[in-house]
């Protein structure tokens, strides 16, 4: 058959362990056979990130800049194992903060729902999407240990030399200290794109933060939400039949827990990183959960919402078989080659990825699967594959759907 040809590169981000695996797999029997793949390549893999002292991160970051659309592989973030195991120079902070700090915007992540594969919560009828805001907080943060006694300052030094200065702390022995920061800027742009894409889904937007107890840092979240939806979103809101609600991240726990489903759910930075894990687990497996940075100046960066699958990995290098879930990362591919041919006008890019997509699904409600989804399936006598396997068959299918 004749390749689908692409009109502008994707840039394309490699990673680690297991997923990297998967990464080459999905390329060999998913997209070379009937893509004329075209990326601009860049391995965020962790020994690449340390030869370059991660400066590959930053130009990855950069081209996604220049094209408008990028497609990452999970990969690592160093602690001090993993320091030692790579020998590394440095203990490198989330290639995933920095891309989201330099790129800014939102990250969106919803479930992949397929049937005989049941929600833990039993009244969840409907996704839940998160949308987690891609600026700053713990992943930009600047800290340090305490070696003795003494006084923890925050200083801030205007343009004018003036200086403010709060105490934090007062140490009589070793601790530690924080400090993180935002931007109402970058705030206010997270805000006007969770309530369009609320909007757009025609879904309650729910925000969470702690202002009873954070006066200053996650008040200024609510009052920017706030003022955004008076000003600029309350009559298309109730026009649309939705509504914008706030309440503390505690109190959207548990009510999270007795909704139906169908609502956006926008967390600050590390709130959304742990609730969409929550939320992707409970619909079925962290490996089934689609995700995509929005940027306000139109760049589009999608992932795997998950890790890097360490154990599996070890496993490999021993010669042993797995079963490793790659659905995530197909849909970062799908997501990006989709978004690709919408903004060059390729029909069937985006059909291709349609295809693809459906491919999947069916796989699995064919009662094809790896052993993760196998383990909760409600499908009668699910055939259990390995990681190749399930891309195979899903290969199978997708070549009798474009045939």
């Amino acid at each position: 058959m004749q390749k689908i040809p692409m009109n502008t590169p994707l840039v394309e981000m490699d990673g680690d362990e297991m997923t990297r695996i998967l990464w080459k797999y999905i390329k060999d029997e998913l997209l070379l056979p009937f893509v004329d793949l075209q990326t601009e390549y860049y391995d965020l893999g962790l020994e690449e990130r340390d030869r370059t002292a991660d400066q590959v991160t930053k130009d990855a970051a950069n081209a996604i800049m220049k094209y408008g659309v990028g497609v990452k592989c999970a990969t690592i973030t160093p602690n001090p194992a993993r320091v030692k195991e790579y020998n590394l120079k440095d203990m490198y902070k989330s290639p995933n903060g920095t891309l989201r700090a330099m790129l800014d915007g939102t990250v969106f992540r919803a479930p992949i729902l397929v049937k005989g594969i049941e929600p833990c919560v039993s009244n969840w009828k409907k996704p839940i999407t998160i949308a987690r805001h891609a600026y700053g907080d713990v992943y930009k943060n600047t800290e340090f240990r305490v070696p003795g006694p003494g006084t923890a300052k925050l200083v801030f030094t205007a343009e004018d030399g003036t200086e403010s200065v709060q105490e934090i702390f007062r140490f009589e022995n070793e601790g530690i200290v924080q400090a993180v920061y935002n931007l109402d800027a970058s705030i206010t742009s997270f805000a006007r794109s969770c309530m369009e894409y609320a909007l757009n889904a025609g879904e309650d937007l729910w925000f969470a933060t702690k202002d009873t107890i954070s006066k200053t840092y996650d008040r200024d979240f609510k009052e920017i939400f706030e003022k955004v939806y008076e000003e600029e979103y309350r009559e298309k809101f109730e026009k649309a039949g939705i509504s914008y609600f706030y309440t503390l991240i505690d109190d959207a726990v548990a009510r999270i827990m007795k909704c139906e489903g169908g609502i956006v759910w926008a967390c600050k930075n590390y709130d959304g990183d742990v609730f969409s894990d929550m939320l992707s687990s409970s619909f079925g497996s962290l490996a089934m959960m689609t995700s995509v940075l929005v940027s306000p100046k139109g760049y589009y960066e999608y992932e795997a919402a998950h890790g890097t699958v360490q154990k599996h990995y070890y496993r490999h290098l021993k010669g042993e078989t797995t079963s490793t879930n790659s659905v995530a990362t197909i849909y970062a591919w799908t997501g990006a080659l989709r978004k690709r041919g919408e903004l060059d006008g390729n029909e069937e890019l985006v059909r291709f990825a349609d295809l693809l997509e459906k491919a999947t699904i069916d796989t699995i409600e064919d009662g094809t699967m790896t052993g993760d989804l196998a383990r909760i399936t409600t499908l009668e006598a699910p055939k259990t594959v390995d990681s190749l396997g399930f891309i195979k068959a899903i290969r199978t299918r997708l070549e009798s759907y474009i045939g």
